[in-house]
């Protein structure tokens, strides 16, 4: 019986995709599922999630894919996780949430990261002694609001009630697999994203010095494993309510910002890979730990032990693109024809909104007749970290039209990628050849703009919308021992296309880019004053 099968999770900010691979020579797509949940966005900064929520999205999506690859639970080898990073779930002894999850888009902990680290003499606005050891320590350092220590300080001193039944603190995926096992885990990458985890060579641990430091409790921190270490099997109770067989293997898995470079295949050092989803970023696999504090950029622990990707963030990437059709593109280039979608019915040409829209802005002039857009509807993190930052369109005149405000958004998003690319090489050098993925990269105008804009050769892979999913499958099958070694992982996942930059329009964005990086500077001071 063939048993080389994996379900991968990936538990996004929006919703759930549940991916069924067979391990061959590649890792084979048999069946996916998606399922939507909310997120609440508070008027304090705040954003929620009910993690019941995405317990429900794992039952439904995990019996959607099973009944669609008409697959014998039996066959199921194991499960792997790849999750949004950075939230907070904090559980009692139970594994039951004492609250809501904090999602990484809350942002309402500013006055407890002002506690925390800007007092004193300070180097970049951050407390030097901090600074310096955490620097020393975990390669990083808790300098954003959204860092979920920040959130763990907030909850201490605005809900100690619900601060007293703690007993773990979890990152979204760890609370899925204690509900999977009755295991109390944490992956090193969602370790190291807690700032609190000591990285240097040898090490590999939490650091009771930066415990002490910034206040946590030592006891609320869980095990720490590898990506691809067996945490358990499914209990009895958990196997029944996700339609799956008892003790079927539970892998640690990884966050987002760690496994989506391993699906695109960016496994080796010195690969990059830029990522554009709800979010985007920008990695680079390094065996160096660096630190770039001016541009917020820093080697993050990856999937792979004694590797980093040297990562710089974007907070709105898609977003930018889904505000565009909700907001600006449905009347003007009639998204709905006759009050009927275009993607309905028989004789639909187009699979998504989103490719209607971006089929009809093909001939609009490159550069966007001098508009440019700045991406950063829900603030910013890299190359600079301020939460009020917020979208611009700049120079629009009497002859702008809506499909030149679209253009100009996809070039901002764009921009912001190669800003982030310039900045990284200054201490990491990117490769070449970049690997695009992301449910952005499935279209081909936009992976052409962005050779275009970069200069850099892009190479896309199969389904890059499944590229989290792709790398919890990946590193469950290292760890079943079905794929050898981690380079290998590089082969099973091949490239589907290729676009290389044209020359000729580099003058042109060279012109609008060098604009784009100084609006920031100029309008810092009107963010602060409108968004306080």
């Amino acid at each position: 019986m063939d048993t080389d099968c994996i379900l991968a999770y990936d538990i996004g900010t929006t919703g759930v995709k549940t991916c069924l691979f067979r391990v061959n020579s590649t890792l084979e797509l048999l069946a996916s599922a998606t399922k939507e949940y909310p997120i609440q966005l508070l008027a304090n900064g705040g954003a929620e999630q009910n993690p019941e929520d995405w317990w429900l999205a794992m039952q439904s999506t995990t019996a959607t894919v099973l009944s669609d690859a008409k697959m014998n639970k039996d066959r199921i080898q194991g499960i792997s996780f790849c999750s949004q990073m950075q939230g907070l779930v904090l559980v009692d002894e139970n594994f039951d949430p004492v609250r809501n999850a904090m999602s990484y888009m809350d942002q309402r902990a500013s006055s407890e990261m002002k506690i925390g680290i800007s007092h004193g003499f300070k180097i970049e606005g951050i407390n030097a002694i901090k600074l310096l050891l955490s620097l020393w320590i975990t390669g990083a350092v808790a300098a954003s609001v959204k860092d979920p220590i920040w959130k763990y300080k907030w909850v201490e001193k605005n809900e100690p009630e619900n601060f007293g039944k703690v007993r773990w603190w979890f990152d979204v995926k760890e609370y899925l697999i204690a509900r999977c096992t009755n295991e109390a885990v944490m992956t090193r990458d969602s370790a190291f994203a807690t700032f609190l985890y000591n990285s240097r060579k040898g090490k590999g641990d939490w650091s009771p010095l930066l415990c002490k430091l910034f206040g946590v409790r030592r006891e609320h921190l869980p095990k720490i494993i590898n990506a691809e270490e067996k945490v358990g099997g499914l209990t009895r109770e958990a196997a029944e309510f996700l339609g799956l067989k008892t003790d079927t293997l539970v892998f640690g898995g990884g966050g987002d910002a760690s496994l989506i470079g391993v699906g695109a295949g960016a496994v080796e050092e010195g690969d990059t890979h830029i990522y554009a989803g709800t979010s985007g970023w920008i990695g680079t696999v390094t065996k160096k730990r660096t630190v770039d504090i001016d541009a917020r950029i820093a080697s993050i622990v990856g999937a792979r032990d004694g590797y980093y990707n040297y990562f710089g963030e974007q907070e709105t990437s898609g977003k930018c693109l889904q505000w565009v059709k909700d907001h600006l593109a449905l009347d003007e280039i009639d998204l709905y024809l006759e009050k009927k979608k275009i993607t309905d019915g028989p004789d639909a040409i187009y699979e998504s909104l989103f490719e209607f829209m971006f089929d009809s802005i093909k001939d609009t002039e490159p550069g966007s007749h001098g508009v440019i857009f700045t991406p950063w509807l829900h603030g910013n993190r890299c190359p600079f970290e301020d939460p009020k930052a917020r979208g611009i369109f700049f120079n629009i005149s009497l002859h702008t039209g809506k499909r030149v405000l679209i253009r100009a958004v996809i070039e901002g998003i764009l921009f912001h990628k190669r800003w982030i690319l310039e900045l990284s090489d200054r201490k990491v050098k990117t490769s070449n050849k970049i690997r695009f993925v992301g449910g952005v990269a499935r279209s081909s105008f936009i992976c052409q703009m962005l050779a275009d804009i970069t200069g850099k050769t892009i190479e896309r892979v199969i389904h890059p919308e499944n590229v989290g999913a792709i790398g919890a499958a990946a590193i469950a099958a290292l760890g079943l021992g079905k794929i050898k070694e981690f380079e290998d992982i590089k082969q099973m996942i091949p490239v589907d296309q290729t676009w290389t930059p044209n020359t000729s329009l580099k003058p042109v964005y060279d012109k609008n880019f060098s604009v784009f990086q100084n609006l920031y500077e100029s309008n810092k001071k009107h963010f602060a004053m409108l968004n306080s």
